[in-house]
């Protein structure tokens, strides 16, 4: 290629604005499409159909060639400019989808999709993946294979970190702020993975998935129509087998329920490998019955397999694949690429990118979102916050205290550890402006499987009037291909902390990792803890500043915090069942061994003040009687801060139906409300819930809401115990999968 990045940039520019000049009438989208569509060989079509990865790239020539149409980890600015380049050099210039995981940011990292989940706050969340996506299109990327819709079900499972929770109300919410945010930084937007892949069988990645039709459509499905509502641009496939037929391969799942129920009408992109892994699960001979398997399904895009380049020509010459499908499949991949723009503007110049990273405004968003994720468990004896007039000296102890490249996490993007301000550098320059000395002694490295250094980290707490100790998992515990046996801290952690408590110090544990652990003796041995997930770039200077109540802790936990790993799985939303858990039974639900409830439920979290929540008002006590489907239960409640400070509540509207035509989940998250309260200052948590919320779906997707009478929870977390009832006094049914209802 003659010429720098660069120069090809600025000619290319410039060719782009003259065609804008001339063009007297811009043709409508589908014009265009169809008018490139027209002049494509079957080779080319596949080539748009062929998704590359940088891992290397084998074949330079290729894209010059028109053999591709999108490619993934090009991860800075340099590389996708020359890709792209290489596109538009092509016989037909095709811009590229430039793809890349920007699952909790690029090169400013944000605290990972699960932290941020613990805010509860939609707005947040979408202002959020708005700056990552900022940031990202500044360096050429224009696609993201983000929101993970999955519900996390199993904390065994890795990829927990990736989503949004364990709840399909609270996900489906989240994940469709993560898709318009998205877009209001110029990124198409991705869901993944369709469906069920948050059901694998002990928590294992990649294991099988047996999900009923009653639970799909309750559970696994909402997230997602919730995004494609939201506008998301593409739909991944999961990698594995949904009822014993892997979904790369599913017709019935990929056209007859993404298409044709839900309405989706995106581009569908294989995972990675997915098409030549259903040779593997044994439903192809070889990789043309994969790709015959796939596009008939209705798989759009193969990612990094190269069977779409290599065979779909053939299949198509042979009869055994339709052109019209092709076809259909290359209008969304030429839908998307002309509806972001990329035919109209020029290659980015990479000499300009990384002047537009870690940006302070960027920062700062960054900061206020470590700030809401963070999750106060415990603080016994009112530890928290730090009062400079009884604390001197701090001792920050544990092997995540200066942890910079654990801090940046999994899926990093392009974050660099030392772009990361660690939670002792965030401390040591909080408590130096209340003149506070900070003392650093690790005790141990991140696995933790020496003592050496423990007398340090106990002299040093005795010498303390605190103790911050921070402890829990390495980044590479959570993540795509981190599914774990067991939830307890690696190595001698447990013994370090309580090495260190027999100091006699106060201690503020800081709970560090993708998600809950195992605490053991933990609640005993700290006054206090703060569940900090992995928390990003600025993370310490989050930390810092909730630890000593410059900020007040809001956050609530997105998942319900098991006592052991043997609880799994564990979520609030269980069915009531014939002999409900009573403590000290021994013939109801529950184990001989251990509790069965969690040792913090879902929607927990404590704050250095308190709410009182008021008896819940239903303003529409008979839903139903005349109305359309559409109609709204309205509810509210007062909520008064009784505490010392302001802070944020974070009301929950938790729904139960106790009498059903099939059992049902005593509680369902339905709404949420953010008030922020002064001290003595009392709000109102207002919620109107659709009537279709209130409904449960049968194993054909069929929506029913049954007349009769339910129970509504207002309260700070999902076992709030105030509750009030009201009446449907007329039910519906919709049609199998639909949205609609009838009476």
């Amino acid at each position: 290629m003659r010429g720098t990045v660069a120069q090809w940039a600025g000619r290319a520019a410039l060719a782009w604005l003259c065609l804008g000049a001339a063009r007297a009438e811009t043709p409508s989208l589908d014009a265009r499409v169809e008018a490139l569509l027209a002049r494509m060989t079957l080779e080319e079509k596949a080539g748009q159909l062929n998704l590359i990865s940088n891992e290397p790239l084998s074949d330079p020539g290729a894209i010059r060639r028109g053999e591709v149409g999108a490619v993934i980890n090009f991860s800075n600015a340099g590389l996708a400019a020359e890709a792209d380049v290489a596109a538009r050099a092509s016989r037909l210039g095709i811009p590229l989808l430039v793809g890349l995981d920007i699952v909790h940011g690029y090169r400013t990292v944000f605290p990972l999709p699960l932290g941020l989940a613990a805010s509860f706050d939609a707005g947040l969340v979408r202002r959020a993946a708005a700056a990552m996506a900022r940031e990202s299109a500044s360096v050429g990327i224009n696609w993201t294979f983000a929101p993970m819709a999955d519900v996390a079900r199993d904390l065994r499972w890795g990829r927990v970190v990736e989503g949004l929770g364990e709840d399909p109300w609270l996900t489906g919410r989240l994940a469709a702020a993560q898709v318009e945010g998205f877009r209001d930084g110029g990124l198409a937007s991705t869901l993944k993975h369709f469906a069920g892949y948050g059901a694998v069988l002990g928590g294992r990645d990649y294991d099988a998935t047996f999900v009923a039709g009653t639970e799909l459509y309750d559970l696994h499905l909402p997230p997602f129509r919730a995004g494609i509502r939201a506008g998301a641009d593409a739909v991944m496939t999961a990698l594995t087998a949904l009822n014993g037929v892997p979904t790369t391969a599913d017709a019935g799942l990929m056209t007859g329920i993404l298409r044709r129920q839900m309405g989706f009408s995106g581009l569908v992109v294989a995972d990675w490998q997915a098409i030549a892994s259903l040779v593997k699960h044994g439903v192809a001979r070889d990789g043309a019955e994969a790709t015959r398997k796939a596009m008939l399904a209705g798989v759009d895009m193969d990612m990094t397999s190269g069977l779409y380049l290599r065979h779909l020509p053939e299949e198509v010459r042979a009869g055994r694949i339709p052109e019209s499908a092709v076809d259909a499949a290359v209008r969304r991949v030429l839908r998307l690429k002309f509806g972001l723009g990329l035919f109209d503007r020029p290659v980015i110049d990479p000499a300009h990118a990384e002047g537009r990273l870690l940006l302070p405004e960027t920062r700062r968003i960054a900061r206020e979102a470590a700030r809401a994720s963070l999750v106060l468990l415990q603080n016994r004896e009112d530890v928290l916050p730090i009062d400079p007039k009884r604390v001197r000296r701090i001792a920050v102890v544990g092997p995540f205290g200066d942890a910079a490249w654990d801090q940046v996490g999994p899926h990093e993007g392009n974050g660099q550890p030392h772009d990361t301000v660690t939670i002792l550098a965030g401390l040591r320059e909080r408590a130096a402006s209340a003149s506070i000395e900070v003392v650093f002694a690790e005790g141990c490295g991140r696995v933790c499987t020496e003592r050496t250094g423990f007398a340090a980290a106990v002299e040093a707490a005795r010498r303390a009037d605190l103790v911050v100790a921070v402890m829990g998992e390495p980044r590479d515990r959570s993540g795509e291909g981190s599914s774990t046996a067991y939830l307890n801290w690696p190595g001698l952690q447990h013994d370090l902390l309580a090495a260190v408590a027999e100091a006699g110090t106060p201690v503020a544990l800081v709970v560090f990792g993708g998600r809950p652990t195992e605490l053991g003796a933990a609640p005993e041995r700290a006054q206090a803890m703060l569940m900090a997930w992995i928390p990003g770039t600025e993370g310490g200077p989050a930390i810092a500043e909730t630890l000593f109540g410059d900020a007040n802790p809001s956050g609530k936990l997105p998942v319900s915090w098991p006592r052991t790993v043997g609880q799994m799985p564990l979520t609030y939303d269980v069915l009531p069942g014939g002999r409900p858990h009573l403590p000290g039974s021994r013939w109801t639900m529950g184990y001989a061994d251990e509790s069965p409830l969690p040792l913090f439920p879902f929607g927990y979290g404590l704050s250095y003040t308190r709410f009182d929540y008021g008896e819940p008002e239903v303003l529409t006590p008979k839903v139903g009687v005349g109305d359309r489907y559409d109609a709204m239960l309205e509810v509210r409640a007062p909520v008064t801060n009784i505490g010392p400070r302001s802070g944020r509540a974070v009301a929950q509207l938790y729904l139960g139906q106790p009498v059903a035509a099939r059992s049902r989940p005593k509680r369902l998250l339905k709404g949420t409300v953010i008030l922020d309260l002064a001290s003595g200052e009392t709000g109102t948590a207002h919620f109107r819930i659709p009537a279709r919320d209130l409904g449960y779906h049968e194993a054909d997707g069929t929506l029913v809401v049954e007349a009769g009478d339910y129970r509504v929870a207002i309260g700070g977390d999902s076992a709030t115990a105030r509750s009030v009832g009201f009446t449907v006094e007329t039910g519906w049914r919709g049609p199998p999968g639909g949205d609609q209802a009838q009476r």
